[in-house]
C-alpha cells in the first residue's frame, strides 16, 4: 500500500465507477481509499470526496474489473463500507 502518494491527474477518457463510501472522517481516510482503489490493476485513478462521501474511479481503456474489487479495495483501507452508486 503506498501511503499518500498520489497519481498526477490526468485527462481521462476510460470509463468512471461512482462508489458511495461510509465511515470517512477526513482528508486522510480519502487519501488511504485512493491509494487502495490505485493499486489495483486496470484503475487509473481515483478521487475520494469525503464530504460528499463518495470516490470516482477512472478505469483504463478496455479494463474489465470486477465492482466486487473495487468495494473490497475500499473495505480493505480501514473501517469503511462501499457499495456501487446506482
Amino acid at each position: 500500500m503506498k501511503l499518500f502518494s498520489r497519481k498526477k491527474p490526468e485527462a481521462v477518457t476510460g470509463e468512471q465507477v461512482v462508489l458511495l463510501v461510509g465511515g470517512m472522517h477526513c482528508t486522510s481516510c480519502g487519501l488511504l481509499i485512493d491509494d487502495e482503489l490505485e493499486d489495483l490493476a486496470g484503475v487509473r485513478s481515483a478521487a475520494t470526496d469525503v464530504r460528499a462521501g463518495r470516490s470516482v474511479v477512472r478505469l483504463e481503456d478496455g479494463a474489465d474489473i470486477d465492482t466486487a474489487a473495487l468495494v473490497a479495495a475500499v473495505e480493505a483501507a480501514g473501517d469503511y463500507t462501499a457499495r456501487i452508486a446506482g
